[in-house]
């Protein structure tokens, strides 16, 4: 920020642990996939001189350590760490998808960060600043996270760096547009005949000095003649931005006093900024560009790098988060102090193939160190309040610690508060739980993850993948909580709900690739339910004689409907004893046996009163599993003189959309055999929509509404009630089933 010329190069090959709180930066890349962060990070790391000249680490691993997965995408799936040393920091650069499927790591990424940077591509000006990198900046202004924003590809044809920063302000600024302000502006090479021009170097707004780049080193340049009036209603809206968010309520009359701030000391200045950026209520725009072929700095990186050190805060000046006992009885809140009791939580886990299990640790509080005997505990409730997996406490001791290095670990002797370590082979740790001092346990609040709504039905795609798909999908799950597994007992499928298409080709691919589960992906199906429509009579007589005992049991039943939600209501009006009182149970279980496997289209029977009326028994040849069948064959036959109907659950759906988008999403509703019951408005001149859809119309609603409102729709739902199902449904459903029912 203050315009060095000269690069602090990190430890190649390792980053050291840091002494203490006060030498560690954590930042978090956010931004719109395609954005550039990936790049930008390889950036800094060979500005900081962890990579060489080519982009690759010094011991031969890449920097960025993508998957077989996530080569073969072409973008970036998982949160990634890469550690990198400057100015004797230590700044652990965090790398977060930016595809909208992806949010959970961004979310895990935002938990472990004390600052957020946001990259926009001039390329991409649209999609840069898209629903979801606007929903994140919303996030990281509620709990008061400070904020940076990078400009990438400005060497594309037909960009500006105006243009982008005025995007942003509009976008990021919200009531005040001024406390987004660029630092330095770009300085352009020649023009080429298809309106490309090189990013050759920056301009800084406060020194007016050029930081040239066009020879491959860093340069400092004065301004040439005649640069300095085009540069001044920049620099000037930049002072009096930095002014009106000082502490130093002077300033701003001797600015008002027309000197226009030429006699405030341009170091007061830059003292002041760093700590608007630090409280997070200013928010520089700066440009950058990975470095040309040849070249030892990307441009803007030391710049970038500069602001991080010295504006981004520290550990110390993070809010602790909320800590309670395992049995929800309120904490004391953490105190970053490498002396306290140890405080960390497991931000993200993965597998590796030859180290196993590796948690990636965030220490709130006290020091970490290998051979450590420590309280691991996970949550039972997710910040929604749902149960997503059991709670698990275990006493576990830590092996060694890592720095990561690309594909490689580099080990550290310690891990204190603030600072991110890998931990391997950390007993059963998921994401999400706490890591505290021995004998003395306690749980972090669990950072909030979408809910995912987007099912998929697995099976084993042979006999020996039955074995592990289990033990693949508790893994899988494991490492990503915004994936939810389910065992549908009324389906009979294993079901794996995620946030998007993306997602769930990703966690397919992770269970055959890393577990060697071969998996086939097969129609969801809705759990319906069966009722009658009306009433109906059986009389089930099952009557067998084959030499020695047989088998004697007659009953007669009455059927008739409930309401909704009654079950199934079993009565007995047998008189005169003609079905024995010890048969009565038989001839109930035998029904509700048959109920459960149900009538017309293989769905539970729900919502009927079954009432014994009469039936005959033998002295010797009636028994519990004689009356047990003819009770089944009653109801059946009573099926086939009714008319048997099919339920369909109903869910309550709530959509959250830009206004504009509200005519659409109500039509399409409608269209999906919904009913909306209201709407309300809602902060940021967004609607929220009620309505109650038939779930056999939501499967892939995920993905229909990011597409209808492009990105910018949020919906939840929750189960209703069941209702009839409309006949034409229900006769197709029957059709597929392969069971037709001539009362329906």
């Amino acid at each position: 920020m203050g315009e060095k010329t000269h690069a602090h190069p990190g430890a190649a090959g390792g980053v050291p642990a840091a002494g203490h709180p006060s030498d560690v930066r954590n930042v978090v890349l956010v931004g719109h996939s395609g954005s550039g962060k990936t790049t930008l990070v390889e950036a800094l790391a060979l500005t900081a001189g962890a990579v060489n000249r080519a982009g690759r680490v010094e011991d031969g691993a890449t920097v960025s350590d993508h998957d077989e997965i996530e080569r073969r995408r072409r973008r970036s799936v998982h949160l990634s760490l890469v550690p990198v040393a400057w100015d004797g920091r230590k700044v652990n650069l965090l790398d977060a998808p930016g595809y909208a499927d992806f949010v959970g790591e961004l979310r895990a990424g935002l938990r472990a960060a004390d600052a957020a940077l946001f990259v926009v591509s001039a390329a991409q000006a649209a999609e840069s600043v898209a629903a979801t990198t606007r929903a994140v900046w919303e996030e990281c202004a509620l709990v008061g996270m400070p904020r940076a924003i990078v400009v990438t590809h400005l060497d594309t044809a037909r960009t500006s760096f105006e243009e982008m920063t005025r995007i942003c302000a509009a976008t990021f600024g919200g009531d005040d547009p001024d406390a987004v302000l660029p630092l330095y502006l770009p300085v352009l090479g020649p023009e080429s005949a298809d309106g490309h021009a090189p990013l050759t170097g920056l301009t800084g707004l406060l020194t007016q000095r050029i930081l040239d780049y066009s020879s491959g080193e860093r340069a400092e340049l004065p301004p040439a003649p005649g640069q300095e009036a085009p540069l001044k209603e920049a620099r000037d809206r930049l002072i009096e931005g930095i002014i009106a968010e000082s502490e130093d309520e002077s300033l701003m009359d001797r600015y008002l006093d027309g000197g226009g701030g030429s006699d405030i000391d341009i170091a007061t200045l830059i003292a002041d900024l760093e700590r608007a950026v630090a409280r997070g209520t200013f928010f520089p725009v700066l440009a950058a560009a990975p470095a040309a072929e040849g070249a030892r700095q990307g441009i803007g990186t030391v710049e970038l790098l500069e602001l991080i050190t010295r504006g981004f805060p520290t550990p110390l000046e993070r809010t602790p988060p909320v800590v309670t006992t395992p049995s929800g009885e309120p904490e004391a809140a953490p105190v970053c102090d490498p002396e306290g009791p140890l405080l960390a939580e497991v931000v993200k886990t993965s597998s590796d193939p030859y180290a196993g299990r590796v948690s990636l640790v965030r220490v709130f509080s006290g020091t970490l160190r290998p051979d450590d005997t420590v309280h691991l505990c996970g949550h039972g409730l997710d910040a929604a309040g749902q149960a997503p997996r059991p709670c698990h406490e275990a006493e576990i001791r830590v092996t060694a610690l890592s720095s990561p290095f690309g594909r490689q670990q580099h080990p550290v002797d310690r891990c204190v508060a603030g600072d991110l370590v890998c931990v391997a082979r950390l007993g059963e740790a998921e994401t999400g739980d706490t890591l505290s001092a021995s004998g003395a346990p306690v749980l972090i609040e669990p950072w909030s993850t979408p809910d995912p709504l987007l099912p998929t039905a697995v099976r084993a795609h042979g006999k020996a993948d039955e074995d592990k798909l289990s033990h693949g999908l508790a893994r899988l799950v494991a490492e990503d909580p915004t994936l939810r597994l389910e065992q549908n007992p009324d389906t009979h499928q294993v079901v794996l709900w995620c946030l998007g298409e993306a997602h769930q080709e990703v966690a397919l691919e992770r269970l055959r690739s890393r577990y060697g589960v071969q998996v086939d992906a097969e129609p969801h199906r809705v759990a319906l339910r069966e009722t009658f429509g009306g009433r109906g009579a059986g009389r089930g007589r099952h009557v067998k004689q084959s030499g020695g005992h047989g088998q004697f049991a007659i009953c007669e039943i009455e059927v008739e409907p409930l309401p909704a939600g009654s079950g199934i209501e079993f009565v007995d009006k047998v008189v005169g004893g003609s079905v024995p009182r010890q048969f009565i149970p038989s001839v109930e279980k035998g029904v509700r046996a048959q109920a459960a496997r149900g009538l017309s289209a293989g769905h539970p029977l729900v919502d009927v009163r079954v009432t014994l009326l009469d039936g005959r028994a033998h002295s010797v040849d009636s028994s519990d599993a004689a009356f047990q069948t003819a009770g089944a064959l009653a109801l059946r036959e009573a099926a086939a003189d009714a008319r048997i109907q099919l339920l369909e659950p109903v869910c309550e759906v709530t959509v959250l959309v830009p206004d504009d988008y509200v005519g659409p999403v109500m039509s399409d509703l409608s269209g999906r055999r919904g009913r909306v019951v209201g709407t309300e408005q809602s902060p940021g001149g967004r609607t929220l929509v009620r309505a109650e859809v038939p779930e056999t119309e939501i499967g892939r609603y995920p993905l229909d509404l990011r597409s209808l409102t492009h990105g910018t729709g949020r919906f939840g739902r929750t189960h209703a009630r069941f209702e009839a199902m409309p006949p034409q449904l229900a006769d197709r459903v029957r059709a597929e089933r392969g069971a037709g029912s001539p009362g329906a």
